[in-house]
């Protein structure tokens, strides 16, 4: 591979992607003090944007803030009940995959309202 080739390949890869011997040739040609063979890979990755003058910033990541519907038991428990004939209906016109996501529905509801029972 030619130097320019090798040297494109450098500017269009990111630098946590290199290897750590690919990442001592880059660090080599860069002025340094420090020994660049005793550095680890994040050590060189550092290095190497310090003197390129990179800075190192990571997306900030914005949580969304979710709102739970805080029910009470005997809502819990009135809701099972309705889910429980919607699910026996299913069962009679066999609709095998409503039943089961209904079941599914009602063992969630039913540890819901365990947690409430116990809270």
């Amino acid at each position: 591979m030619s130097d320019e080739a090798h040297k494109k390949e450098h500017a269009e890869k990111p630098l946590e992607k290199f290897t750590v011997k690919e990442l001592r040739e880059i660090a080599a040609e860069i002025p340094h003090e420090t020994a660049i063979h005793d550095m680890k890979k994040d050590e060189l990755v550092a290095f190497i944007k310090e003197a390129r003058g990179i800075k190192d910033e990571a997306p900030v990541k914005k949580k969304k803030h979710v709102v739970k519907i805080k029910m009470t038991k005997a809502e819990l428990k009135a809701r099972i009940r309705e889910l429980k004939v919607l699910r026996s209906e299913a069962m009679a016109s066999s609709e095998n995959k409503k039943a089961v996501a209904l079941r599914h529905q009602i063992s969630q509801l039913k540890k819901k309202s365990r947690h409430v029972a116990a809270a």
